[in-house]
């Protein structure tokens, strides 16, 4: 039989240009298409325009003496600014740390002083969350952070408006930097505590967006609406730099995800792509208001995070009109997408795998006690390498270790399966992983902080079953004697501190866990006997 191992094509050459360089071409190839619209912010550029922005805000970020490799921080919504930025920085050799916009003061923190950011550049407020006030709050926690701009301020005003910087200056360091320089920090939660940074080149993750943008056969006629974040791989890569590789138009229908504005930004823009988790896609097909939006432009896009609904892509290729919806499958860690299905993949295809290996990419499924290559239908983890796998986690090489193998294989600890005609299926996860609604949430960091709190004995952090989320968080609490805690409680501890995402939305308070001889605490147990408490059976999913 064959083995669970494939290699994706070479007849397309990888791009061996930087950021910068590529977005230059495409704004001489095509000045006066448009390259980024964001009607909540009225704003609508060509790729000329949009070009000389970057440009500008690449000479002040010059202006503020920052040097090739230095580390800025973006804590921002979907907002025209973090496009720009993410293109000037890259001009510039400045190296962008994506900030999570629901991260509260002490991922804040952890984020700024591993990465050692020298400037934060950040939305003044979101949502419910004040950024000035907590960034004041900490500013004295870390000491390596020298500029803070917000945006809609003065000081971003002449940032991105007035530098003083030539562009002979920022030729010259353009000129001076290589496609395999690294360009981008993406915090990516672990098992063993603390979010790991995933360091990217231009490289990484330019070629990544190209080929993405490929799959789904873009032109300069494209236009993609992106309501997904852009401090993730799937707002900045497949959404920005797919657009940007292409000559297409960066549409972002808002700061962030509202089924509404998606609806009436793809009917005002006319757009032929839309990007989304499935919980996007059902909450966009759900909408009380649907029939009357026009979504006959639509003609692919992107759906990953999480499996796919048969019935839900059923209904985006039959109401939506996007008949050559793709699913993607990846991580941070790989640029991120290793596989994708194809525009005349099956229905069954589409919702059951996660498609065959992009190019310039080998993948195989690998048994993780024999460390062979398993056998075609068999189970086994997949695994990565090319040019997609980042540099490494910054300044960890003890976690970039264990994570790639000698042979520049990267480990992802998700289960998998490989088909006769190379189709990947993603079964299961090695790693205790919840995921909600696209967000991957890892239990041991939700666990290490509960610990902090000086009523908790142990804690073990479990997902359980959401049909809304396809999971969500519980925390099993052992509490200290004479103490008294209760859901609320526990949920008070968090907000603020963690992201919403992470606050258990369910609390069960024992006297233990339940265990092997050995010690070990059985997870799949707790799972089990919680979806059956909780009355949840039904929203268990594959």
């Amino acid at each position: 039989m064959a083995r669970s191992h494939a290699l994706g094509t070479t007849d397309v050459p990888l791009l061996r240009e930087t950021i910068g360089a590529n977005l230059e071409a495409t704004a001489l190839r095509w000045p006066d298409r448009e390259a980024l619209v964001v009607p909540h912010q009225d704003v609508r550029m060509t790729y000329r325009d949009f070009n000389e922005a970057v440009d500008r805000l690449a000479m002040g970020l010059l202006d503020e003496g920052l040097n090739t490799g230095d580390r800025l921080g973006i804590w921002s919504p979907n907002r025209f600014e973090w496009v720009l930025l993410q293109y000037a920085t890259a001009k510039v050799g400045v190296i962008l740390v994506n900030i999570n916009p629901a991260y509260r003061t002490s991922e804040l923190v952890y984020a700024l002083n591993q990465s050692g950011c020298r400037m934060l550049v950040s939305a003044p407020t979101f949502k419910t969350s004040d950024y000035r006030a907590m960034v004041a709050e900490v500013r004295h926690d870390v000491p390596a952070l020298e500029h803070v701009v917000y945006l809609d301020s003065p000081q971003w005003t002449y940032l991105a408006d007035a530098p003083e910087s030539t562009e002979d200056e920022l030729r010259r360091r353009s000129d001076g930097l290589s496609a395999d320089d690294p360009i981008n920090i993406q915090y990516t939660s672990g098992t063993t505590g603390f979010p790991k940074g995933a360091t990217l080149t231009h490289r990484n993750i330019l070629n990544n967006g190209y080929f993405t943008g490929e799959r789904c056969s873009y032109t300069e006629e494209d236009r993609i609406c992106i309501p997904v974040p852009f401090y993730h791989c799937f707002g900045m890569v497949l959404g920005n730099l797919a657009a940007t590789t292409h000559g297409a138009a960066i549409v972002v229908p808002g700061e962030a995800f509202d089924a509404t504005a998606v609806l009436r930004t793809v009917e005002d823009e006319r757009c032929t792509s839309l990007y989304g988790v499935p919980t996007m896609f059902i909450a966009e097909l759900e909408h009380p208001d649907f029939d009357a939006y026009d979504t006959s432009w639509l003609r692919t896009g992107i759906m990953a995070g999480s499996p796919c609904p048969v019935e839900v892509m059923r209904q985006v290729i039959d109401r939506m009109g996007a008949a050559e919806m793709t699913i993607a499958y990846g991580m941070t860690e790989t640029s991120p997408v290793s596989t994708q299905t194809l525009p005349d993949d099956s229905l069954e295809r589409r919702t059951s795998t996660v498609g065959t290996v992009h190019p310039h990419v080998e993948i195989a499924i690998v048994d993780p006690e024999t460390e062979q290559v398993v056998e075609r239908g068999e189970t086994g983890e997949f695994r990565t390498r090319g040019y997609s796998v980042m540099l490494g986690y910054w300044n960890d090489p003890e976690k970039t270790a264990e994570s790639i193998g000698e042979d520049g294989f990267m480990r992802s600890g998700d289960l998998a399966t490989m088909d006769d005609e190379g189709y990947v299926n993603i079964v299961g996860r090695i790693k205790d992983m919840i995921i909600r609604g696209g967000e991957n949430v890892y239990p041991r960091e939700i666990e290490e902080f509960l610990h902090t709190h000086p009523d908790i004995a142990d804690v073990q952090v479990i997902g359980v079953p959401s049909e809304r989320f396809g999971e969500e968080v519980m925390a099993w609490i052992v509490v200290r004697e004479g103490a008294n805690l209760d859901a609320e409680a526990i949920r008070e501890f968090c907000r603020g501190r963690i992201a919403h995402f992470k606050v258990p939305s369910h609390v069960k308070v024992v006297d233990g866990f339940p265990m092997t001889v050995t010690g070990k605490v059985q997870k799949f147990v707790m799972r089990e006997m919680a979806a059956e408490e909780l009355g949840l059976e039904d929203a268990v999913t594959a």
